[in-house]
């Protein structure tokens, strides 16, 4: 059969079959599985109003386009079937328990923490585990994502239940979602003083959509305004029915500020999890799990939390992650404790990788350092196919012809930087959803982990870019480079803040009052203990100056640990000081922060106001 003549193009049709491509193939990728000249496919798509080269990664859309011009059914591969036809290349089963049913063990039950943004989400966590995680969230807004075991006792036996701690910002939909489907339970956390939220239905249908079971929380009820009764009842029209009324899901009041109720909550969770679901695993066969968070740390290289689902984990294992591979040099526990073994439904924070893996993305042990490399390599290289040509804007005759007449480029183009890899693809993600309209365009040209190096400022000054910084801070001249370069490097720790700022800023309506100004910054050179005001650093100047009025922040490694301080004192040998410049000593104390390490850079700013035009 011929096609229709497209721009003077006549190419074979076919009759209705399927064609499977992997994500980011190109034309002559198409043409090699249709038997045609890929040429013939450009003219084709020329014709059809759309410039793209033979070799030129393309989107799903684009190859679904062209398939309909030429009969075919395309059919773009998943990024699950893409991984396990690429394992199964390698004589490799992953998400199957080996063996017989006799090598089945009982494993602890996945909890995954879902709710509304204040709801008291991460204090329940840290009630549960005695720790505290909210005084180290900007804003007190989990940001990360985190994995922990806690031991409940159920009729006289001690169960363990392994937690992942999912953010609560509805710009962490994602990874949320993510989450969901690495759980075996969905605990649901519903204030009793505030009731359903939206994002409560929007976690209710992440734990739906994965089919897990739910046991809801909830929380506050020592508040004045608690209500209880009416929470029950908003969550019945959601298909939620408590067991008093009937229903099978499982309602506990609890109060994580008081620690009220909380053994009742973990014992409705495993009773729960030996009513519905038979969760057994194979702990004899190589480890298989999923990556739940990874960063970038100074002193030890990538380290990722890994949550392994069937089989042991063990220090020396070759393991390939997403698209990062290596040697389990070290595995540490939620409490930074060195362990040996990992069994399932164990998180542990893993040494040795070659780099920083994507959260949510699977894990393995293979036979040998060759396989794990080998493995690794195929999928960055198919990452960066589908990155490409997710990133490609589809560029038509008509744009080209409009931007040529106007004479510039209605596009924001950003380079995306932060501390761990959930939280920049969270923010990618959440960008992606901004939509001003089609005369604006948005591009996220990098995204990475860690520190922002002079090779980002480098690009940024290249492709007219503007340099998010999540968390992190300059390394080495980045900074002073991107001042010479005039690369605008903005830096946040709250999310929404960005997502508000970037949308302004593609809306046009962006009319800051004021900017920050950095003012110096001073090491901390040695920590001096009083029981009076607490740790005093003795500090030496090391650019600018430091001002007893002004902000300050604390980098440790680069990345931000505590924002928008204030000092209490700032003193010159044993006189206080008003300023302090660079290249004199200083002893100075921060007002509710006594977190402070030898190394620590303490960096003085304040927002000065700029004039309207």
């Amino acid at each position: 059969m011929e096609a229709p003549s497209l721009g003077g193009v006549r190419v074979r049709k076919g009759d209705g079959e399927t064609v499977r491509l992997a994500r980011g193939a190109s034309l002559t990728d198409f043409a090699e599985k249709i038997g045609v000249d890929a040429a013939s496919l450009v003219q084709m798509l020329f014709g059809l109003g759309e410039m793209v080269t033979a070799t030129e990664s393309v989107n799903a859309e684009t190859l679904e386009l062209l398939g309909e011009e030429l009969n075919y059914d395309v059919q773009v591969v998943s990024p699950e079937d893409e991984d396990r036809e690429l394992l199964q290349s390698f004589d490799i089963d992953f998400g199957e328990d080996q063996g017989d049913e006799s090598d089945l063990v009982v494993r602890p039950p996945v909890v995954t923490v879902m709710g509304h943004v204040d709801h008291g989400k991460t204090k329940l966590l840290d009630a549960l585990r005695n720790a505290n995680v909210v005084d180290k969230e900007a804003g007190g807004i989990t940001q990360h994502i985190g994995a922990y075991q806690v031991a409940a006792e159920v009729d006289g036996n001690e169960r363990r239940i392994t937690f992942i701690d999912t953010p609560g910002h509805e710009a962490f939909t994602a990874m949320r979602a993510r989450g969901a489907q690495a759980t075996d339970i969905a605990i649901l956390v519903v204030a009793a003083d505030d009731g359903v939220m939206p994002q409560t239905v929007e976690a209710l249908n992440h734990a739906k959509a994965a089919g897990v079971p739910i046991v809801v929380a909830v929380n506050k009820i020592d508040k004045p305004d608690a209500d209880p009764t009416k929470v029950r009842g908003q969550l019945t029209e959601y298909g939620l029915i408590p067991e008093e009324y009937g229903g099978d899901s499982m309602f506990v009041d609890v109060s994580a500020k008081s620690e009220l109720n909380l053994d009742k909550l973990l014992e409705a969770v495993v009773l729960t999890a030996d009513a519905s679901l038979d969760l057994r695993a194979n702990p004899l066969q190589d480890a298989q799990g999923l990556v739940v968070e990874a960063h970038l740390d100074r002193g030890r290289g990538p380290v990722a939390t890994v949550l392994v689902q069937r089989g042991t984990l063990r220090v020396g294992d070759s393991i390939v992650a997403g698209p990062a591979h290596g040697r389990v040099r070290a595995m540490l526990d939620e409490h930074g404790a060195e362990i040996l073994e990992a069994y399932p439904s164990r998180p542990a924070m893993v040494l040795g990788l070659s780099a920083v893996p994507g959260a949510g993305q699977n894990f393995l042990v293979v036979d040998d350092d060759r396989m794990a490399r080998q493995i690794a390599e195929k999928r960055e290289a198919r990452e960066r196919a589908a990155m490409q040509a997710k990133r490609r804007v589809r560029r038509t005759l008509e744009d080209f012809m409009a931007s040529m007449e106007k004479g510039e480029s209605q596009e924001l183009n950003l380079i995306l930087k932060g501390d761990v890899s959930g939280s920049v693809e969270a923010l990618e993600d959440a960008l992606s959803q901004i939509d001003v309209g089609p005369d604006v365009n948005l591009r996220v040209l990098d995204r990475g982990v860690g520190a922002i190096t002079e090779t980002n400022v480098d690009l940024a000054a290249a492709s007219d870019a503007i340099i998010i910084g999540f968390n992190v801070r300059p390394q080495g001249k980045a900074a002073e480079m991107a001042d010479k370069e005039g690369v605008e490097i903005r830096y946040y720790s709250i999310i929404y803040q960005a997502i508000d700022e970037i949308e302004a800023a593609l809306k046009g309506m962006l009319k800051p009052e004021y900017e920050e100004s950095v003012l110096g910054q001073a090491e901390i050179r040695a920590i001096f203990r009083s029981s009076k005001i607490g740790n005093i650093a003795g500090c030496m100047v090391t650019s600018g100056l430091i001002r007893r009025n002004a902000k300050v922040r604390i980098l440790r490694d680069s990345k931000v640990i505590a924002d928008t301080l204030d000092l209490l004192s700032l003193k010159r040998e044993r006189d206080d000081a008003s300023e302090v410049r660079e290249g004199f000593e200083c002893g100075l104390v921060l007002r509710n922060f006594q977190d402070i390490k030898e190394g620590d850079v303490v960096e003085a700013f304040e927002m000065r106001e700029i004039p309207r035009s």
